[in-house]
């Protein structure tokens, strides 16, 4: 008898789902790569053509769309079989708005530096509400699973939509202003990293006001999205 507990015991514990495995790695690595938010489904353009023109604002924004798309992912799986379908999708509003104001306040309170940066995208932050990405994740899943993988697959998006947004915000600043993160590095004066007129390759090169406008920046998109699907082959039919 006591060896059937104990066998049975050890069965339970081997049947237990791993924290990280196999399934919960790939919805964290999923939407770097095969099910990226913006070079596959292409979603959340909207905002990925406006906080990309520094590099600063995509990192802030990758921040702050991680953490609500992560937690509201798993708040919505915690509550998801006492929220009545009816107000499901206003029941997900509230949970993200929640976040998303804690985000704002989070950021005035910081320091000054990010004081401004929250200022300036203080519309764009909170269009994260209606944000397609974080709300269907919450619709297509969340609502559906457990929170662990809820949480990881919330956390797996907001990370896959914040490497293409700093991909893009490095390429629109670096070109753009001869900057990133504010700091001088391509330039024809001897206050840049890289003075052009010391390096033969780059002395051509002035900084293109261009690339930081919003249409540089669905060019750039539209490139990534090309180079993604040449590397990645399986992708070319997927729109």
């Amino acid at each position: 008898m006591a060896e059937t507990k104990v066998a049975e015991a050890k069965k339970q514990v081997q049947q237990k789902e791993p924290l990280f495995g196999k399934n919960e790695r790939k919805l964290i690595t999923d939407p770097l790569n095969d099910n990226n938010p913006i070079t596959v489904q292409v979603l959340g353009i909207c905002s990925a053509l406006a906080v990309t023109t520094l590099l600063n604002k995509a990192v802030v924004m990758s921040i702050a769309v991680v953490f609500v798309c992560g937690f509201s992912s798993l708040i919505t799986s915690l509550l998801r079989n006492s929220i009545p379908k009816q107000v499901r999708m206003i029941v997900q509003l509230v949970i993200i708005a929640s976040l998303v104001t804690i985000v704002e306040l989070v950021l005035k309170g910081i320091s000054y530096q990010t004081f401004l940066i929250s200022k300036e995208l203080s519309v764009f932050i909170g269009l994260i509400i209606t944000n397609c990405i974080v709300m269907g994740r919450l619709e297509a899943y969340a609502m559906a699973n457990k929170p662990w993988p809820s949480f990881l697959d919330g956390i797996g998006n907001g990370l896959g939509y914040g490497l293409i947004l700093i991909i893009v915000a490095a390429v629109r600043e670096f070109f753009g202003k001869g900057s990133l993160l504010n700091y001088k590095i391509l330039g024809p004066s001897p206050d840049y990293l890289l003075n052009t007129d010391a390096i033969w390759l780059l002395s051509w090169y002035q900084p293109n006001g261009l690339m930081v406008l919003f249409p540089s920046a669905m060019f750039v998109i539209g490139i990534l999205i090309w180079i993604h699907r040449t590397w990645n082959p399986k992708l070319v039919d997927i729109s």
